[in-house]
């Protein structure tokens, strides 16, 4: 008896963690939630974490795309060069990074390379007790610090997403059509009569926005939750980064079961 219990214990001490800091992670975002007003009125500060986690990331998301698009271009047209349709490669590129390669590409890069960055930063500032000087000269952290990075990070990743969709589309023009050999009207042409607005972009720009939002709330959450540790803020990094991916494609395949079902 004293070994089932141990055993059930045992399994059940970190699902019980779990549910709790998911239980946590909501009431803090409720916090950012009721001190957004005042974080998005200091325009400012929001600029900045926008300038932080989407300008800088402009380069890894621009130059990956650019490489994305140009193998998907190269895979692309071996396939479709069996079937006799290798004039569809505009239309294979684009709907294959609007509708997912884009947000969810940029998605784990925005994750990579911004959430981990604010994970670390307000990780930091937690070890060397800035967060707690705030409270002392009753400022509120959660709206001086926390908010703007949420909604810098919420902002900018649709842009990006946007970005290496367009970078993706024009690496598959480089090598469909100024390396293959391709009809360049054909490629265009095609392209705007098969991607539909409605249908393929703005659902492409509504998972971004899902995965913006999902990413810059585990990455400030992990922060402020960290351990006041080097260990501590190193392991909060890395789960930002698991979580965010993880994350990532389970509501990628959630959104697209509700967007495309029937289509």
């Amino acid at each position: 008896m004293n070994f089932f219990v141990k055993a059930v214990s045992r399994f059940g001490a970190p699902i019980s963690s779990a549910i709790i800091k998911l239980g946590f992670a909501c009431r803090f975002l409720i916090a950012i939630l009721r001190h957004s007003g005042t974080a998005l009125t200091r325009v400012h500060l929001t600029l900045r974490e926008i300038w932080f986690a989407g300008v800088l990331s402009v380069l890894i998301i621009a130059v990956s795309g650019l490489f994305v698009g140009m193998v998907l271009a190269l895979q692309g047209y071996d396939t479709l060069q069996r079937f006799g349709a290798s004039s569809s490669l505009g239309i294979l590129v684009a709907l294959s990074l609007v509708r997912e390669l884009g947000p969810v590409v940029a998605g784990l890069l925005f994750a990579s390379r911004a959430g981990s960055a604010i994970t670390a930063e307000i990780g930091l500032m937690k070890t060397t007790e800035q967060l707690s000087a705030m409270e002392m000269m009753a400022v509120n952290p959660i709206a001086r610090v926390v908010a703007p990075k949420f909604w810098g990070g919420v902002i900018s990743m649709p842009l990006l997403a946007a970005m290496f969709s367009a970078m993706g589309i024009f690496g598959g023009y480089l090598i469909g059509v100024q390396l293959i050999g391709l009809d360049a009207g054909s490629f265009w042409s095609q392209m705007q009569g098969a991607v539909d607005f409605r249908l393929d972009v703005m659902n492409g720009v509504i998972k971004s926005i899902f995965f913006g939002f999902a990413v810059s709330l585990i990455a400030v959450f992990e922060g402020y939750d960290s351990p006041p540790t080097a260990e501590g803020i190193s392991s909060a990094t890395t789960r930002t980064v698991v979580t965010s991916a993880l994350v990532i494609l389970a509501l990628d395949f959630i959104l697209t079961a509700f967007m495309f079902r029937g289509v």
